[in-house]
C-alpha cells in the first residue's frame, strides 16, 4: 500500500491528498507535524534528506518527495495528466509556476500568519511577498478569463497544484474578490468528483 507522510495543514500535501482521492487510491496517511520538527529526525531524514513533506512511499518501497513530483507520478495513466506532447508541457509549466511564483508568496504568507504569530521578522516578510502573490494571482486570472481550467480543457493535475494554496489564500491576507474568473475556477475544481476541502486547522 501507499503510504504519504504529510502534514494536514500543508497545502502542498493536501494536493496529494486530493489527487489520491480522486483516483480513488488506498494509502497509509503516516502524520509528521512539521512545527515540532518531526521531519528533522533522522529517521525521517534517512527517507528524504532534504526534510519536507509530502513524501510517498511507493508500493515497491521507493520514496519520492516534492508535491508536483508525486503528483505527476500518481496521475500517469490517467486522465488528469495529459499524453506526451504540448499539453503535457504545459501542465508542467503551470506546475513550475505553481512552485516559483505562487507558492513562494501566497504559501508563505499563510504560514507566517498561521504559525508565526509572534515573530519580529514576519510583517516585513509579508510585505515582501504581497506584490508578487497578488502578480501570480493576476497571472492566473488572465488566463482562465477565456478557459475553464489551466490546461487541455479539462482538469488536470495542474489545478490541483495551483488550487491547493489559491482556495486558502485569504489566510495568508490576499483579498480573491477582485478575481472573477479565478473565483469561477475555484468553484468548477470544488464540483469535481472526489473534491474535499483543505482543512482549516491544522
Amino acid at each position: 500500500m501507499l503510504k504519504l507522510y504529510d502534514y494536514s495543514d500543508s497545502g502542498n500535501g493536501y494536493k496529494v491528498r486530493l489527487l489520491l482521492n480522486q483516483l480513488g487510491r488506498e494509502y497509509e496517511l503516516i502524520e509528521k507535524d512539521i512545527l515540532a520538527g518531526e521531519t528533522r529526525t533522522p529517521e525521517f531524514l534517512s527517507l528524504n534528506p532534504n526534510g519536507r513533506i509530502p513524501l510517498l512511499q511507493t508500493e515497491e518501497g521507493s520514496h519520492l518527495p516534492e508535491s508536483n513530483a508525486i503528483l505527476f507520478y500518481l496521475a500517469e495513466g490517467t486522465d488528469f495528466l495529459p499524453g506526451p506532447g504540448l499539453e503535457r508541457a504545459q501542465t508542467l509549466q503551470w506546475m513550475f509556476f505553481e512552485q516559483y511564483s505562487h507558492e513562494p508568496n501566497i504559501a508563505t504568507s499563510r504560514f507566517l500568519l498561521r504559525h508565526r504569530p509572534d515573530s519580529p521578522e514576519r510583517q516585513a516578510a509579508l510585505n515582501l511577498r504581497r506584490g508578487p502573490g497578488k502578480a501570480a494571482l493576476a497571472v492566473m486570472e488572465r488566463h482562465l478569463t477565456d478557459r475553464d481550467f489551466f490546461v487541455a480543457g479539462r482538469y488536470t493535475i495542474a489545478d490541483m497544484a495551483l488550487y491547493a494554496y489559491t482556495h486558502v489564500a485569504d489566510q495568508g491576507g490576499f483579498d480573491l474578490a477582485p478575481y472573477p474568473a479565478l473565483n469561477r475556477w475555484l468553484d468548477r475544481v470544488a464540483a469535481q468528483p472526489g473534491y474535499f476541502p483543505m482543512l482549516e486547522e491544522g
